[in-house]
């Protein structure tokens, strides 16, 4: 079977979420692939170096790397390390991670060629992603969903009388916590006694989320960074889905609220409409649009029958990116 050196921030701290390197390393673990994972450090430098150090002590050992990819700086990390697996003859494979990712084909097309180019195939865990970078001429890009254990997402068809809303990313700026806020602040001032529930980890905005709820005088619960079995078991509890994101690729939060039978409300950007087709299996609104998602809430309670349909549309979507679905289309990479 093969050795498999993972590339990715594998830091499961209180201040991150569960990341891909966490979720699809250990499937492949259970599918009984050896794999080493580098880096768990906090500090980005100590990381950074630690993925280095990796690559130099594994090149005899793996058959291939795996690289989280993604638009922000940890772009450059991928853009080291494959340079380095590039000098040793390794085999990587990029992981297209951020729904950011074209802008970063854009303006830095000479970086991103040495990655990508050069790489012996590129994964996209979204539709999106993967014909923006065909777009730019990366034809080496082949598209593997992200994947969940289905079996562990139990379909509870809920009834939306009050509006029991559930909110789950970091709060960091590319995910828009405060438009959560306002939300609840409009669905309020239309008289809907609705409630919210944000889950994630500090990613810098916290604070400043908290104050903006003190200062429309909206009560929500926060209850910072949860296991997933955690959130799971919380979302029995709420019956409406957000997403407020400005940029994204193939969110597992929304797969998994999808799984859930949670009916999702989201922005409409990067890789949400490959995954949501508007009315079908979630509702679509403009990006930073408040009042658009308050009346997208509003839709879903006085629409019961299409709310029904919507869930069960968006139930059978994420069927497929089951594990049991996906695993063939990594083996036949691997």
């Amino acid at each position: 079977m093969k050795h498999i050196l993972y590339i990715g921030n594998k830091l499961n701290s209180t201040k991150t979420n569960t990341t891909s390197i966490e979720v699809l390393g250990r499937l492949l673990e259970n599918e009984k692939y050896t794999v080493a994972y580098s880096s768990s450090y906090q500090n980005k430098f100590v990381r950074f170096f630690d993925m280095i150090f990796s690559v130099i002590k594994s090149r005899s050992k793996v058959d291939v790397v795996l690289i989280d990819a993604y638009s922000t700086q940890n772009f450059y990390y991928a853009l080291v390390v494959s340079q380095l697996c590039r000098f040793f003859k390794l085999k990587y494979i990029p992981i297209l991670h951020g729904g950011n990712l074209p802008n970063r084909l854009k303006n830095n097309p000479k970086l991103s060629r040495l990655i990508f180019s050069k790489s012996y195939i590129n994964i996209s865990p979204s539709l999106y992603l993967k014909k923006a970078f065909e777009d730019f001429g990366y034809t080496n890009t082949t598209y593997i969903p992200n994947a969940i254990e289905i079996e562990k997402y139990s379909f509870n068809n809920r009834i939306i009388q009050t509006p029991k809303i559930l909110w789950v990313r970091s709060f960091k700026e590319i995910y828009n916590p405060q438009m959560a806020i306002r939300v609840l602040k409009n669905l309020k001032n239309d008289g809907i006694d609705a409630s919210l529930c944000m889950v994630g980890p500090d990613g810098g905005l916290l604070k400043e989320v908290k104050q903006l709820a003190e200062q429309l005088q909206v009560n929500v619960k926060f209850t910072g960074k949860l296991t997933k079995a955690e959130w799971i078991n919380l979302s029995k509890d709420y019956n409406v889905f957000i997403n407020t994101t400005n940029f994204d690729n193939m969110p597992i939060s929304v797969i998994e609220a999808m799984a859930l039978a949670l009916p999702v409300v989201s922005t409409n950007v990067g890789g949400i409409p490959f995954l949501i087709k508007h009315e079908k299996q979630g509702i679509l609104v403009e990006q930073n649009n408040e009042q658009e998602m308050a009346n997208a809430i509003k839709y879903l309670i006085d629409n019961k029958s299409k709310t029904e349909d919507i869930v069960k549309n968006a139930r059978q979507n994420v069927e497929q990116f089951s594990w049991n679905n996906v695993k063939q289309l990594w083996f036949d990479v691997l």
